[in-house]
This record gives C-alpha cells, sequence and structure tokens, in this order.
C-alpha cells in the first residue's frame, strides 16, 4: 500500500511537469490573450488540489504531521482574511456570495480571488473533507466582475461576466462544457434561465476545457458495467433509488446546514469551532484507520463506480464535509455530494441486485441534482461523464429526484422562481 501511495505521487508530479510544459509552449507560441489566460488559472489550480487528493495517510509518519496541522490551516487563513479586512459575511458565504451578486445584492470582493484559493489549498492539504469546485466558481465570479468593472461594463453586462467566470471554473475544473456553460444560467434562479448569457458562457466553457486539455488536464470520464435494457423491473428499481437520493439529498443540506447554526449559536468563536471540528475529524479518522472521508474523496467514487463500497460510506461522508465546511474550513460541496451519491448508489444496488455501477452513476447524478436543484446541468453532466447507453436511467434518476428533493438546497442565496410542482411563481428562498 505504501508503494501504492508513493506511485501516485509520482503520477500527480509528472502530471504537473506536463501541465508546466503545455503552459511555456503556448505562451512561447503567442496565442491570444483574454479567455484563455482566465482559464489558465483555473487549469493550474486543478492539478495542485489533485496533488492533495490524498492529503493524510497513515501509513507514513509524513501524514500524520499534516493530519495534525489541520487545526492550524483555518486559523491562518482567518488571520489573512482579518489582517486584509476583508468582510467576514463575504468571505463565508462562499458561492452563496456569487449567487448573491448574479442577483445584484452584493459585491464579490477582489481580494476574495486568491484568499480563496489559498485557504482552499490549505483545506485539501491538510485532510478537510471537501470539494475544490466552490473555491473556482467563487474565483471565475470575482474575476468575471473585476473585468466587467475594468471594462466599464453596466450592472447587467457585469452579471453576464460573472457567469462567464462561473462556467469557465466549472468547465476547467470537471472537464464539462456543456453541463459548466448551462450551470451558471440554471443555478442562479430555478425555473427561469438568463439565455442573454448562453453565447458568453458556451464561449467560456470551450476555451477553458480547450485550455485545460491543452496543460495535460483531462476530463474525469468513468466506464459503467453492466448495464440492464431499459425494462420495467429496472425502472422500478432506479425509481426507488431516485427517491432515496431525495431524501438523502434534503439530509445532506440539513446535516451541513444546522451544524453551521449550531456552531453560530453555541461556539461563537471561530477559533474553537475550528479546533474542535479538527479534533472530531482527526479523533474519526484514527479509528476508522482510513483516509478515505478526507479530501474531496474521488477514489472512492471511482470504486463505487467499479462496484466497490463499504456501507456506511455515504453517511460518514456527510458528517466529516459537514464537520470541515461548518467549522470554517473553505472548499466546495458538490465534490462530496458526487461522493454521497456514488456509494450510497452503489450500496443500493448491491442490495437490489441491480448493477451497482450503474446506481453509483445515477445516485451521484440525483444527489447532485436534489442540493443544487439543476437538473438540466445533471442531465448533461452525465452524459459528459458516462455517455449515452444508460441515458433512460439517469432522466429518471434526475428528474424524481428534482421532484421529490423539496426546496432544500446547498445555497440559501438561490432562488426558487417557479414551483417545482404547478405552473406557479413562487420567488422563494431554498430551505436550509
Amino acid at each position: 500500500m505504501q508503494n501504492g501511495a508513493v506511485e501516485r505521487s509520482e503520477r500527480m508530479t509528472e502530471n504537473e511537469k506536463v501541465s508546466a510544459a503545455s503552459y511555456i509552449h503556448r505562451k512561447n507560441v503567442k496565442e491570444p490573450a483574454g479567455f484563455c489566460e482566465v482559464g489558465s488559472l483555473f487549469c493550474l489550480y486543478r492539478p495542485v488540489c489533485r496533488r492533495f487528493q490524498h492529503p493524510i495517510c497513515f501509513l507514513s509518519e509524513a501524514g500524520n504531521r499534516l493530519a495534525c496541522g489541520m487545526p492550524m490551516a483555518d486559523p491562518f487563513s482567518s488571520g489573512c482574511r482579518c489582517r486584509d479586512r476583508i468582510p467576514v459575511p463575504g468571505i463565508h458565504k462562499g458561492t452563496n456570495l456569487v449567487l448573491s451578486t448574479l442577483h445584484a445584492k452584493s459585491e464579490i470582493p477582489f481580494k476574495t480571488a486568491p484568499l480563496i484559493f489559498i485557504t482552499t489549498i490549505l483545506t485539501h492539504l491538510f485532510g478537510g473533507s471537501a470539494g475544490r469546485e466552490g473555491a473556482a466558481l467563487q474565483l471565475g465570479g470575482s474575476i468575471g466582475q473585476q473585468l466587467g468593472r475594468f471594462f466599464r461594463f453596466d450592472e447587467k453586462d457585469q452579471r453576464i461576466v460573472v457567469m462567464c467566470g462561473m462556467s469557465a471554473a466549472f468547465s476547467a475544473i470537471f472537464g464539462t462544457p456543456v453541463a459548466a456553460a448551462i450551470f451558471s444560467l440554471e443555478v442562479g434562479s430555478i425555473g427561469i434561465m438568463y439565455y442573454a448569457a448562453l453565447v458568453p458562457c458556451v464561449f467560456s466553457a470551450l476555451v477553458a476545457s480547450k485550455f485545460a486539455v491543452h496543460m495535460g488536464i483531462g476530463p474525469d470520464v468513468f466506464h459503467l458495467t453492466e448495464i440492464p435494457s431499459f425494462q420495467l423491473f429496472p425502472s422500478i428499481k432506479i425509481i426507488g433509488l431516485a427517491l432515496c437520493c431525495a431524501a438523502l439529498s434534503a439530509l445532506f443540506c440539513i446535516s451541513l446546514h444546522s451544524l453551521g447554526d449550531v456552531y453560530r449559536k453555541h461556539l461563537k468563536n471561530p477559533y474553537i469551532r475550528i479546533l474542535l471540528s479538527s479534533a472530531v475529524i482527526l479523533l474519526l479518522t484514527a479509528v476508522l484507520q482510513t483516509d478515505d472521508y478526507m479530501g474531496a474523496g474521488v477514489p472512492v467514487i471511482e470504486r463505487a463506480i467499479d462496484g466497490s463500497v463499504s456501507p456506511p460510506a455515504f453517511i460518514l461522508k456527510i458528517i466529516f464535509t459537514a464537520l470541515t465546511l461548518e467549522a470554517g474550513f473553505k472548499g466546495g460541496e458538490i465534490v462530496p455530494s458526487f461522493f454521497v451519491g456514488a456509494t450510497f448508489g452503489c450500496l443500493f444496488g448491491q442490495i437490489c441486485g441491480i448493477s451497482p455501477s450503474l446506481c453509483a452513476a445515477v445516485g451521484m447524478m440525483s444527489i447532485f441534482c436534489g442540493v443544487t436543484n439543476c437538473p438540466i446541468t445533471s442531465l448533461l453532466i452525465s452524459f459528459e461523464l458516462f455517455g449515452y447507453e444508460a441515458v433512460p436511467y439517469f432522466l429518471l434518476g434526475i428528474s424524481i429526484s428534482y421532484l421529490m428533493s423539496g426546496y432544500y438546497g446547498l445555497y440559501h442565496d438561490q432562488t426558487i422562481v417557479y414551483s417545482k410542482y404547478k405552473t406557479e411563481f413562487i420567488n422563494r428562498r431554498t430551505r436550509e
């Protein structure tokens, strides 16, 4: 196992060399600036986060030392925020701040970009259970808004540029340009889409994706096995899976927001919250004797799609993610939601006698849809990550999860414009 960890480290280092060499080559041939330069930031960010996919390993003393430094990671970033006088409410709102900008309720401070980059790297380095897409969306939104100001765009055009930044970030991080182009149009206000931003977001997503590929960072594509033909009984099982995923997505959102409320009510000192959460995470990791629930958890997702899973994995990931993000560490919630969906789906498939690989993929997309309320984006991601062979099952899982997950969501600044159940204008925020 130790040799495997060393091989992974060497492989990641080699990828970083390829990325750097490709970047230098593109500079030497003097390709056009603009969106490519913005995309390069996200492409450089992605291999750094990948370098820390396995930040803690109980097989080595170095891994233990890194893990034990976890309580110091977020106090350091908190000190940076205070010293630079960044408003704490803004930086803590995370992706919510970007959505609030789309609704013209707030602005993204320029210093958010470097600080969120640094603090997310620290979270991954010291083993925090979080994704990297939250930082990327904030980076994209912050850079987009600054470009809008620089070119003196009016308020409406600035929102479009912010959405372009979000699409570029999402595309570079996940390698899914089609879904990325739609995500920023869909996520802000559920029930309507900002079609005025469609063409700019398409260009942003495609350029960022191409830039990532030329830097040696290809998309994550998964191969599904044992996909049953579209018949009645497999469809009934997938409907059951989707209903369970809808409930689980609500549980995921409630867990994160409820723990945050408890922390803010009973532990007003952010440093105490960080120390307490770090101690609990380290204790749980020591008891479980695995680092599967630290970091983004992409290797566990891959194993789940291959049909292998630990039964309590999805519950443990929810606990680790809530402890990490609600304590104040920075990162995203989307990749953890993928983890929860993949592990639960694989377990469901094993219990119900249907392809665990298919159920892991449908579970991933159903949970993502349930927590983000973005069914079109979820469907497009499923096409780009898993291909088109299982399309009917993805359609069933995503649509039912969207319908039955209610009005819960990860982002409290997300607006539900039209009801999920009737052709009715409701204009309400998601539940926390």
